[in-house]
């Protein structure tokens, strides 16, 4: 059993990244005092050698699907003394919201993230993102790789080429397609393994956080997960868009404004849209 502190932070990285993209967090928030930890999927290490090891050898993470991820994560979460701010990229997003609605953390921070089941807003961006991989079914059991230009337009589209390319050089990696494939089709999948209630009363306090510029999953999304916590359940929610910054926002230039803004309002959470 774990008891509430505000000393730890668990930064869980998103799809087509590892761990090594949190550096930066990490090294700021150690700064401040706090124990920063970064959990990598199943079959994805720790820093530069993890992510070495990944783009050698893709299919350590084929295969891999939602509920590996989560097993992993609630697993290592439930180990800690003390309940952590819980903080997730992309994906990763999702996973922190999952696992604050399983009763894990004293906050959620949901960075670019993507929907939960029962948020079923796609846009057109989101699809040109995610269609390499989803328009063939026989990727599920796969690993994923952006090729460059896949990675700028996702990822880093608001960045020149130089930015661009560094972020795809430093942290781009190979990604579990069946986690994607499970997230873009929960809307048809009974029990889907992304589906979340959003009448939880007894939840710890869930933030979304929105590049206002972002490709592959625009603010569109975290607005309906927004409102639709905030519509049915009394758990503190609330949503904050960062305007001009796309889906590298936790990396590219400026990223410690999102930081601060993260970790602050995780240790002092208030609802409702926020400026």
């Amino acid at each position: 059993m774990t008891t509430p502190s505000a000393n730890t932070v668990v930064l869980i990285h998103g799809l087509w990244m590892t761990p090594l993209a949190w550096e930066h967090w990490v090294e700021r928030y150690e700064a401040r005092g706090f124990t920063v930890l970064t959990p990598g999927y199943p079959g994805i290490g720790q820093g530069e050698a993890g992510l070495k090891e990944l783009r050698a050898n893709p299919d350590a993470v084929a295969g891999v699907g939602v509920r590996e991820v989560m097993d992993h994560l609630t697993d290592y979460i439930s180990q800690l003394d003390t309940a952590p701010v819980i903080m997730g990229h992309s994906f990763g997003g999702t996973f922190a919201q999952l696992l604050v609605g399983n009763g894990l953390g004293t906050a959620g921070v949901s960075i670019d993230g993507a929907a939960v089941k029962g948020i079923n807003v796609q846009p057109l961006s989101e699809v040109r993102s995610v269609l390499p991989v989803l328009d063939n079914p026989l990727n599920i059991s796969k690993a994923s790789v952006l090729t460059p230009e896949q990675f700028h337009y996702a990822f880093t589209n608001a960045q020149d080429d130089a930015v661009a390319q560094h972020a795809y050089d430093r942290y781009s990696a190979p990604t579990p397609a069946k986690v994607l494939f499970q997230g873009g089709f929960a809307a048809v999948t009974p029990h889907a393994s992304t589906t979340f209630n959003f009448a939880d009363d007894d939840r710890a306090p869930l933030l979304f956080i929105s590049g206002g510029s972002d490709h592959i999953l625009p603010p569109v999304i975290q607005d309906h997960n927004y409102k639709k916590n905030a519509k049915h359940s009394t758990a503190i929610a609330a949503h904050k868009v960062f305007p001009g910054r796309d889906h590298y926002t936790c990396g590219e230039p400026g990223w410690e404004a999102v930081a601060d803004f993260a970790l602050d309002w995780a240790l002092a959470p208030v609802a409702g849209e926020l400026s």
